[in-house]
């Protein structure tokens, strides 16, 4: 079964770009539209799933190169509502690769650990079923403490439905007098969204040749460098990527500025305890769900 840590996929050439890559700003948080891999399965004549499988292959192999740049978060669009309208069969087997997968990272806990990554997925998971959504849960609980790396699986997701949850839990928290409307502002949707946790990516990339966002982190992305490329995901190299991440700098460097995120303002009690109160939900769903 394949790892989620590739091995020595790194040659000393790319490493020694890799470190000249790195002698200028790095992103702290990078996003993927992973687009292409029934494409890449048509192209290269086999099977749908063969090709959704290269394509978390080549995940590994980017989650690599990002931990040797010094990325410290990636988000990636693993599978959207969307999906579901696709045929049964492929539905099927798309739910059946992540519970592979995920039944995998909980047999790599110990490298989990050791590594310090932080896995999270976001969207509406209850439209999974339910042993995917348990697997799921544990890994979330068992690495929710670490943070040398994060990786964000937007899985059962599109960024309508997050603003949605968001807003619907503002309207929860001012009929329980939590809060008042007079503290809805951005900010609060922002820290109700799935990736509240999160900044906002500096970069994002598409590949498959395909320019549009496909309702893929809406809110988040107002001030964030996107690339497009030609290339089907598992045909994605570290090429591809040390090129996306040079123009990343390049326009650092003619803005003159290294973030284009706000500071968050200072926020009232009331609202704290109210966000809090949600932490705590979430996190009591989670534990029973596992």
């Amino acid at each position: 079964m394949m790892s989620w840590f590739a091995e020595e996929s790194i040659t000393t050439f790319q490493k020694f770009c890799i470190n000249v890559i790195k002698c200028g700003p790095i992103p702290k948080h990078i996003a993927f539209i992973m687009d292409g891999n029934r494409r890449y399965a048509t192209k290269t004549n086999v099977q749908k799933a063969e090709g959704h499988l290269k394509g978390f292959e080549k995940l590994a192999e980017c989650l690599e190169w990002c931990r040797e740049l010094g990325i410290r978060e990636v988000t990636v669009y693993a599978f959207s509502i969307e999906n579901f309208k696709r045929s049964k069969e492929e539905v099927e087997t798309l739910m059946g690769l992540a519970r592979e997968k995920f039944q995998k990272l909980l047999e790599e806990k110990d490298r989990l650990m050791k590594e310090g990554v932080c896995i999270r997925v976001i969207g509406n998971l209850s439209l999974l079923p339910e042993d995917l959504q348990e697997l799921i849960t544990k890994a979330m609980l068992l690495t929710k403490d670490n943070n040398r790396s994060i990786l964000n699986v937007a899985f059962s997701y599109t960024s309508r439905d997050e603003i949605i949850h968001s807003i619907k839990t503002v309207i929860e928290g001012v009929t329980n007098d939590d809060i008042s409307i007079d503290d809805i502002d951005e900010e609060l949707l922002s820290s109700c969204l799935y990736m509240h946790k999160s900044p906002n990516p500096d970069i994002l990339i598409r590949t498959s040749g395909e320019v549009r966002l496909s309702d893929f982190l809406l809110w988040q992305l107002s001030g964030t460098e996107i690339y497009f490329t030609d290339v089907l995901w598992p045909e994605f190299c570290i090429w591809h990527l040390l090129g996306c991440v040079f123009k990343y700098q390049r326009s650092v460097f003619s803005s003159k500025q290294l973030s284009h995120q706000k500071s968050n303002s200072e926020r009232s009690p009331i609202v704290d305890a109210f966000l809090q109160k949600v932490e705590n939900t979430r996190l009591t769903r989670s534990i029973i769900k596992a």
